[in-house]
């Protein structure tokens, strides 16, 4: 069984940047295809950013590419989300979740975390 267990959220203004965590138990984050996933106040659960397993290629939806950054640390079974540049449109609760696939972004995932709010003020 894998645990997720996000940490990082929080409030910030317009243009600044927060930095997510995931620790991950249960297996190794290499052991599957790990990511982040949002969830905005009255929308759908939407992907966000992703790493495929073990070759580690990443993924971005296209609203965060360039101002989001994926990684992970081996050692310490964490994944990282690095937002920088943040816009209010990127106000969400985000999910660490993992999916047993092989290759491309993560579409439907197996394991979810219990979320972490974050708010971007105008």
């Amino acid at each position: 069984q894998v645990q997720l267990v996000e940490s990082g959220g929080g409030l910030v203004q317009a243009g600044g940047s927060l930095r997510l965590s995931c620790v991950v138990s249960g297996r190794t984050v290499s052991s599957y295809a790990m990511g982040w996933f949002r969830q905005a106040p009255g929308k759908e659960r939407e992907f966000v950013a992703s790493f495929a397993r073990l070759a580690g290629n990443t993924f971005y939806r296209d609203s965060v590419e360039g101002r989001f950054t994926i990684s992970r640390d081996n050692a310490k079974n964490t994944v990282y989300l690095q937002m920088n540049n943040l816009k209010p449109e990127d106000t969400a609760v985000y999910y660490c979740v993992a999916e047993d696939r092989w290759g491309g972004a993560i579409v439907r995932p197996d394991y979810w975390g219990q979320g972490t709010q974050v708010i971007v003020s105008a």
